[in-house]
């Protein structure tokens, strides 16, 4: 029985590593999202329902977001070919910028 608590408990300790978001920085994110506000709107809020709106989205949310189109597991082209060249950081960094912006999103 104390084995399996350790093995569950080492589970834990590995899936809250996986879900681990690095620190974004809202500044370097506004500076780096020029691309994306081609279509999701200068501060992330879309004026096309044929783009989701980034304002006020919880930054753990558009990062997962983000590293699953750039990982395959989402699939979008347009925005695959836009995570390309993304490092973690950098997502991090539009994530902070995009969750900090005044969107419709409630809170949690």
């Amino acid at each position: 029985m104390k084995h399996l608590a350790i093995l569950a408990l080492l589970g834990m300790v590995a899936s809250a590593q996986a879900w681990a978001v690095p620190d974004g920085n809202a500044a370097q994110g506004k500076a780096k999202s020029s691309t994306c506000a081609a279509c999701h709107g200068v501060d992330g809020n879309s004026q096309s329902s044929m783009f989701p709106r980034l304002a006020g989205q919880h930054p753990d949310y558009l990062y997962q977001a983000l590293t699953e189109y750039k990982s395959g597991e989402r699939k979008n082209a347009i925005m695959s070919g836009q995570v390309t060249n993304l490092s973690e950081q950098d997502m991090a960094d539009l994530a902070a910028y995009f969750g900090s912006q005044k969107g419709l999103t409630l809170k949690r």
